[in-house]
């Protein structure tokens, strides 16, 4: 294989006849081999890594909690995870001909993300357009991965619960408890068995709270890959470990939430559910571990992470108690997006009359 792309490499060289496909040559090659070229933007690897690593981890990361939505919600799942790689690849392959750049593998990550933020029964052309939509106003009008302010994947699942409210809040399955989840149920069955149910977050704004073991494993309703904390926590602490999610921001996220999530509770237990349920349930531990730890839209100083996740756990908590939305994970989030330039330059210009005072 290797020899043969380097036989077709000339073909694609500038002033040759496929010229125009440079981007989309170059891309398939990244995939299949490690390359030479450092990258010339953020997100930067570190060591020996570069940035294709960097991106098949996070899908590594990723797949406990895929797998769990597979075997608690359906076949579907796949479906929705094919339909918004052609989408997003559509729209990237596009810009990256017109800007005759090449083809980034962060798309690797925004198309596997987004089939597990949105309700496993919307339906598949929501799913194209939500990610497409993403993918074009979250990254391709900054310049492309590495200039986006936004995540793109939450940009689009934004777009789609402004947008079509009613889909995103009413293609919910039912997952399957038995040994085999809804391993044994076609794909076309998870869609005819669609149901209007709460989920648990709405269930909890009534005091019901259901079960914690429940919540744990994924045996709720809710968004494709939110719902099992064990996936995630899986998933996420892998993350952790191999670097590329920093800990700072999930550490400062997770507490400050929590911290926040016991005040309000013993001051209105009416309101606000137990620590534990708003722990569990929602977005939280999902958008903790793999959506606020984007190493674009996120500070790069380490103090200020600390404060980006603070402000993304105090905003979560209180836009699901005290707003119209039970969840705020995604709207907290882009509101970290666009503290993060002004979190550094408030950190380093501190740092610089620092150490202007030490000389």
């Amino acid at each position: 294989m290797r020899r043969l792309l380097e036989a077709m490499r000339p073909l694609f060289e500038k002033g040759r006849p496929l010229a125009p496909f440079a981007a989309v040559f170059n891309a398939f090659d990244s995939l299949m081999y490690s390359i030479q070229v450092p990258t010339d933007g953020p997100p930067y690897g570190r060591d020996p890594i570069d940035l294709k690593r960097v991106m098949m981890l996070v899908v590594i990361a990723l797949l406990p909690p895929f797998v769990a939505s597979v075997y608690f919600f359906g076949y579907r799942i796949l479906l929705m995870l094919l339909v918004s790689y052609i989408a997003g690849a559509i729209v990237e392959v596009a810009f990256a001909l017109i800007r005759k750049e090449e083809i980034s593998e962060g798309f690797f990550v925004t198309g596997f993300l987004f089939p597990l933020i949105v309700p496993p029964g919307l339906p598949l052309w929501m799913v194209a357009v939500g990610v497409a939509f993403g993918v074009l106003v979250g990254k391709e009008v900054f310049g492309g991965t590495g200039r986006n302010l936004f995540n793109p994947a939450l940009v689009g699942r934004v777009f789609l619960a402004l947008g079509y409210p009613t889909a995103m809040t009413s293609n919910w399955i039912q997952p399957g408890t038995g040994t085999w989840g809804r391993l044994v149920h076609t794909a076309a069955s998870s869609v005819t068995d669609a149901v209007t149910s709460a989920t648990p977050l709405v269930l909890g704004k009534g005091g019901d709270y259901g079960s914690p073991l429940d919540l744990f494993l994924g045996r709720v309703t809710g968004s494709a890959g939110e719902t099992s904390a064990l996936a995630i926590i899986i998933g996420g602490l892998f993350l952790v470990g191999v670097g590329i999610a920093n800990w700072r921001t999930v550490v400062s996220l997770l507490v400050t939430f929590t911290a926040l999530s016991a005040i309000l509770h013993l001051a209105a237990p009416q309101t606000v559910g137990p620590v534990w349920f708003n722990l569990l349930s929602g977005g939280i531990l999902f958008g903790a571990f793999f959506m606020a730890t984007d190493p674009v839209t996120g500070p790069v100083t380490q103090r200020g992470r600390y404060v980006y996740g603070i402000i993304i756990g105090a905003v979560t908590i209180l836009i699901r108690s005290f707003s119209g939305f039970v969840e705020g994970m995604m709207f907290a989030i882009l509101f970290g997006n666009i503290c993060a330039p002004l979190i550094d330059e408030v950190i380093i210009r501190s740092q610089m009359r620092r150490f202007a005072r030490e000389q």
